[in-house]
């Protein structure tokens, strides 16, 4: 697929700059740039490999893949930038111009097409690379556990092997995962990876194994050509925060601080009063057809108005168009028992409170629209926590606080991951992660899925 590009790429650059025939107009090609573009496709397709960008274990998962292909393609026209300023060769800007640009989209479009089907491969139960868990018997199973949860990574666990010192656990079986050996030995180890046929071996918390038993592990597995991954004991933890330094021979893993202070602060700032002023303009049709279709299905205001928590605990007033009728919060107490949410919020599928116009609103996320005009005055950003309630405050524990560190969100991982049919514990996970883990191009990219689920209408009730 990168072959295909790639020559599609040069070689429609090589038409558009020079053409096929002598057209008046056209500057006439020579058999230099022939030569050029033969000698291109196969460095950029060589460039492609040599950053690792086809990978297995960055396949299909994770925003490495695509810095990657972004990184060798730009990496290789701007050494032909350099090697063309030095050595003064007069290199059409045109063609440079159309070909990397092209080029370039064209491989993440096809990256991305390729993941969408390695992913239903992989929800099918094929493309997996089978995975031994090796460790603690809590440990493994919480590994387990979030491996089934995330498919598309490709790792299917088939066996577990849970090493100990002179004590052998009675279960044969963790996580729904057959227990095959205890034996805190490297040969012990190595034979069952044979009895599984393991691709990998994943090393998690928990595991009573000397340093050197690993070691000779290490070396055993990669005479077999067997992975070795290490998964310590931390969760919720994003790539851009984990570094690691060699000490001693030791690998220590830095964990950085989270930080939305200063240059940070100000960049998301300008970044949603700019982006929300771009919609307000584009969605300012769409937003009176709304105000107007509220007016004539309804009686009451169009626009509703609703005391939330904002950053550092600050309540402000959200703005959404009214998808219930008016009298909605006082009939609450009579649906209580009827509660569809999870345990701290109230939900309905059915809910009789909301309005024949007010069901359409909520499935497409329309009723929200005012929320930009509470982005664009600074009480909220556009990609963040949900904006809870006074009452949700009162009920939270000390961790879930720290969902008031940064501005409530018009949309957020919990928008984009199933929105009413998380569980408060998914949805308070999902935001944590989001405070420990912001960055400008996470909320692009969040914002990006938003399209998606608004369209999907899933957990929109």
């Amino acid at each position: 697929m990168d072959a295909f590009v790639i020559v599609w790429a040069v070689a429609g650059a090589y038409i558009v700059r020079f053409g096929i025939d002598n057209q008046p107009g056209i500057e006439r090609h020579d058999s230099a740039y022939a030569l050029t573009s033969m000698a291109l496709a196969p460095a950029w397709w060589l460039m492609l490999g040599a950053w690792s960008s086809r990978e297995s274990r960055i396949l299909g998962s994770g925003a490495d893949e695509y810095k990657r292909v972004a990184a060798a393609s730009l990496w290789l026209f701007g050494f032909i930038a350099i090697v063309s300023y030095v050595l003064r060769i007069d290199t059409a800007r045109g063609y440079v111009g159309v070909a990397l640009p092209v080029g370039l989209v064209g491989l993440l479009i096809s990256r991305w097409l390729l993941r969408q089907h390695l992913t239903l491969e992989r929800n099918r139960g094929h493309s997996m690379s089978s995975l031994l868990l090796l460790g603690g018997p809590s440990a493994v199973a919480h590994l387990a556990s979030s491996l089934e949860s995330s498919k598309h990574a490709g790792y299917a666990p088939v066996a577990a092997y849970t090493p100990s010192h002179g004590q052998e656990y009675s279960q044969h079986h963790v996580a729904g995962l057959p227990v095959l050996g205890h034996k805190p030995d490297a040969q012990s180890i190595i034979q069952a990876i044979d009895d599984c046929r393991a691709d990998a071996v994943a090393v998690s918390a928990g595991v009573q194994l000397h340093p050197q038993t690993l070691r000779h592990l290490g070396w055993e597995l990669a005479a077999r050509n067997i992975s070795l991954i290490m998964a310590p004991a931390l969760t919720d933890i994003a790539g851009p925060r984990i570094h690691t330094q060699q000490v001693a021979g030791l690998p220590l893993i830095h964990v950085t601080t989270p930080t939305l202070e200063g240059g940070q602060r100000v960049a998301k700032r300008l970044f949603d009063a700019a982006f929300a002023s771009l919609l307000i303009i584009i969605s300012s049709p769409l937003m009176l057809v709304v105000a107007f279709l509220i007016k004539i299905d309804s009686s009451g205001p169009v626009l509703f108005r609703q005391e939330r928590i904002g950053i550092e605990g600050a309540p402000f007033k959200m703005l959404k168009f009214r998808s219930m009728v008016v009298d909605a919060e006082a009939k609450l107490s009579q649906l209580a028992a009827l509660n569809e949410g999870n345990e701290v919020l109230f939900k309905m599928k059915q809910d009789p409170r909301v309005t024949r116009i007010g069901r359409l609103l909520r499935k497409y996320s329309l009723d929200e629209l005012p929320q930009l005009f509470n982005v664009l005055a600074g009480s909220m950003s556009l990609v963040g926590p949900r904006p809870p309630l006074p009452s949700e405050v009162q009920s939270y524990e000390y961790d879930v606080r720290r969902r008031l560190l940064v501005k409530p969100g018009l949309t957020g991982l919990w928008q984009v991951s199933g929105r009413s049919n998380l569980s408060w514990q998914d949805s308070v996970r999902l935001d944590l992660y989001y405070v420990e883990n912001w960055s400008l191009a996470g909320d692009l990219i969040i914002l990006l899925r938003t399209v998606r689920a608004v369209f999907g209408g899933a957990g929109a009730y």
